[in-house]
């Protein structure tokens, strides 16, 4: 008789489980189903090579300055003696940081040290003067502004938190640089009335959220301050963000996803669940869907874009999942577009090799 009224109590308590244990154990097990992508010296060897490849490689070179005067026309090395490779300044610079962030996590890349040989020619007192000098030009005061910027604070930031007597060397020596930009925002910020909703370069989300990170891995409180005030004013009234509008022809960010990802950043859980459900609705069904960026032509320095923006997007659904838990099926679609591109990031052609292996990078290491 105990035994039977011991099975009929647990049968009562199993059939009355409140909807929200369910929902909690939906979440559980869907997390458990998407198993994190991979970042092994595998993977750390593959991505690492791009960025080695290029970092020292002159040409082609998109120089994307402002001329003044005849005086003004230099090789890319005799401008910018640090980051003069990988086809642009901005490419340059989030190869080094790519660089570092896998030096730090695998030394056996290089335990030669032939990798620190290269760094220390390259990163020079002299050498960093000149990056100076150029960003003192009055001709190109918005130079890089806000990308390039918010990815010398990822590498400043990199080189300062790694208990390396080279990388505390190479970090002091751009620490001027790193000042002259943050001193740019705070001259820009107040003045920008409204965002850059962009998919590439100039998106004002992306640029803040990077910069957010520094700010607060740097306890550069007032930057902090300034940087999300300036994104509650830009977009915490937003609503209705269209995701069938994405993405654009040569995209390699999410408008949408990048202010949703910066938002989950400066807003505690109920506000931030409050906004995006406003903001993007369609986040929260279960059978959310969102098609992977399709590249046609990987030899067209503009198409081979969609490669980045599946790696992208790929950070972003990962950071909304973490943030919120009814979210955590976004974590599949992230691997999907991480994966239907991450095959693609080889040294085949120049126009995807000399950037994309720091998009595959960022997506691993924030998921």
């Amino acid at each position: 008789m105990r035994k039977i009224s011991l099975g009929i109590l647990a049968g009562l308590f199993l059939g009355c489980t409140p909807k929200e244990k369910k929902g909690e154990e939906h979440v559980r097990t869907a997390v458990e189903e998407v198993a994190p992508l991979p970042l092994s010296i595998k993977e750390a060897e593959k991505i690492i090579a791009l960025p080695l490849h290029c970092i020292e490689q002159e040409y082609p070179n998109k120089l994307g300055q402002v001329l003044g005067a005849d005086a003004d026309l230099k090789t890319p090395k005799q401008l910018r003696p640090v980051f003069y490779g990988c086809f642009d300044w901005h490419s340059a610079v989030h190869g080094y940081w790519s660089i570092i962030e896998l030096m730090k996590r695998f030394p056996a890349l290089d335990e030669a040290h032939q990798i620190r040989q290269r760094l220390n020619l390259l990163i020079t007192a002299e050498n960093v003067q000149v990056e100076l000098a150029f960003f003192d030009d009055p001709n190109n005061k918005t130079f890089e502004r806000t990308y390039g910027w918010a990815w010398l604070f990822q590498l400043h930031g990199a080189l300062a938190t790694w208990e390396d007597e080279d990388a505390q060397r190479w970090a002091e020596l751009l620490k001027p640089l790193a000042k002259v930009l943050m001193e740019r925002y705070e001259t820009y910020l107040p003045n920008l009335n409204y965002p850059i909703r962009t998919g590439t370069h100039d998106n004002t989300a992306y640029g803040l959220s990077l910069s957010l990170e520094y700010a607060r891995l740097m306890k550069e409180t007032d930057f902090e301050q300034l940087l999300t005030e300036t994104a509650n004013r830009l977009y915490v009234k937003d609503a209705n963000c269209n995701l069938a509008f994405e993405p654009s022809g040569h995209d390699f960010l999410s408008p949408c996803l990048e202010e949703a990802r910066l938002m989950s950043k400066i807003l505690d859980t109920a506000a931030f669940r409050s906004w995006l459900t406003a903001f993007l609705p369609d986040l929260f069904q279960p059978d959310f869907q969102l098609e992977v960026g399709k590249v046609s032509d990987r030899t067209d320095g503009h198409l081979v874009h969609l490669d980045g923006l599946n790696f992208s997007r790929a950070t972003c659904l990962s950071d909304l999942a973490k943030k919120l838990p009814e979210l955590t099926h976004l974590k599949g679609i992230g691997k999907q577009h991480f994966e239907s591109s991450f095959g693609n990031i080889t040294n085949d052609d120049y126009m995807g090799s000399h950037w994309l292996g720091t998009f595959a990078l960022y997506a691993l290491l924030h998921q």
